[in-house]
């Protein structure tokens, strides 16, 4: 036992080295094996792309991808791997950057241990906005016809892209071919970047895409002046109604063909909402022009629209409160109500409540004795007196019997 105890700690280090390698050599052995190569392309993918990032480059595809894998007959092809290149560290004022090429195997018994090309050169640049003016490009215009100025919906547009062509930028071009029958242009165009040259710019949007582009064409033009109609749409608050509507200026002049302004008997305003309103409604506002007709040196008109109040009667039974007595007189009426009809606007007669509406009687000074008293409402600011009945009412007043004074005996 000891003579075998020997053996094995003598050199126990050179011995414990010579088992770890021949491990090492046995796994070596079968790990190259079971490694292979794929050597199919397979597409490389940016991800985590920041938005102020723009790529300018396009990415190249893995070429060889070296992995190893268990010998069960895996049948491998380019849709079994995926490669991407992490974009979020990127700095997109750099330019031209290296990033690391990372492929993953679909199988997860699949391990890769390298590919070709592990990193990649990429050209990035950061994403900017420019506003720049939009312009209508009408070509050759055919001979014979009558052109006006293009009209445009916007009157510029924002381009955005890489920062080293978005600069370049000088207009957004809304390209339109005038037809030689005469016809009026009204409808939406898309926009095209130019440069100052002329060139068109790739790799940049344009927002918005598209501008509506109305030009007036003329081949018999006339002149007109038209009576100016306000629309107005809805209605005012409740109480009001609409007592006029003015328009300034009243007349327009007007161009177009001769066959349409022939058609033509007024000139009708863009509406206007008066819907709840409770006061007068001064608005500028323009003209509904049928296309192909242009006014004559007017873009807007003033309208007013002038409101009151509108007016109505009620009828009340409003109780008789008298006002002025004398403690030491009693008083008697002939009657404890009336009625009391009152004029004024809807919203005023809606805040009167028969229940609360009272009418005085004023007996201030008035002896014993029978009195015609008149009733004169006391109605508040904006409210008329239209009719009271009875318009006077009998007062009784009289004396109370002394105190103590002998009650007469009734008559057998």
């Amino acid at each position: 036992m000891n003579r075998a105890a020997r053996f094995l700690v003598h050199n126990w280090p050179l011995k414990l080295g010579a088992v770890i390698l021949a491990t090492l050599l046995y796994s070596g052995l079968v790990l190259s094996e079971n490694t292979r190569t794929f050597t199919g392309s397979v597409p490389i993918e940016e991800v985590n792309q920041p938005s102020s990032v723009i790529l300018l480059t396009n990415l190249p595809d893995v070429v060889r991808i070296r992995y190893f894998a268990p010998n069960d007959g895996i049948r491998l092809d380019s849709s079994s791997f995926r490669a991407t290149v992490d974009l979020s560290a990127v700095d997109p004022t750099a330019g031209r950057v290296s990033v690391a090429v990372r492929v993953e195997a679909i199988d997860p018994r699949i391990q890769i241990l390298d590919v070709e090309p592990s990193r990649i050169n990429i050209q990035v640049d950061e994403v900017i906005r420019r506003e720049v003016p939009i312009e209508v490009d009408t070509g050759d215009i055919p001979p014979g016809l009558d052109v006006r100025e293009a009209q445009l919906s916007l009157g510029s547009a924002t381009v955005v892209g890489p920062s080293s062509v978005v600069k370049r930028a000088a207009r957004a071009v809304a390209r339109v071919r005038i037809d030689p029958s005469g016809i009026d242009i009204d409808r939406d165009v898309d926009l095209i970047v130019l440069d100052e040259l002329g060139e068109p710019l790739s790799q940049v949007d344009v927002e918005p895409s598209s501008v509506r582009v109305t030009i007036a064409v003329f081949t018999d033009r006339q002149t007109r002046s038209l009576a100016v109609n306000p629309i107005y749409t809805g209605t005012p608050a409740a109480g009001f109604e609409v007592a006029a509507v003015t328009v300034e200026p009243v007349i327009v002049g007007v161009e177009g063909d001769a066959d349409q302004l022939a058609a033509l008997t007024r000139l009708d305003t863009q509406p206007i909402s008066i819907s709840g309103i409770s006061s007068d409604l001064d608005r500028t506002v323009a003209l509904s022009l049928p296309a192909g007709i242009l006014a004559l040196g007017v873009d807007e008109v003033r309208v007013t629209v002038t409101l009151r109040a509108v007016t109505a009667t009620r009828t009340f039974s409003a109780g008789l409160v008298v006002a002025g007595a004398n403690s030491s007189l009693t008083y008697d009426l002939s009657s404890d109500r009336v009625l009391v009809t009152i004029g004024g606007s809807v919203a005023d007669l809606d805040r009167l409540t028969a229940s609360t509406f009272t009418v005085r009687i004023d007996v201030s000074g008035l002896g014993p004795g029978v009195h015609e008293v008149p009733l004169t409402p006391n109605l508040a600011a904006g409210l008329t007196l239209v009719a009271v009945a009875p318009d006077t009412v009998s007062v009784t007043i009289a004396s109370p019997p002394p105190t103590g004074s002998p009650v007469p005996s009734p008559v057998p």
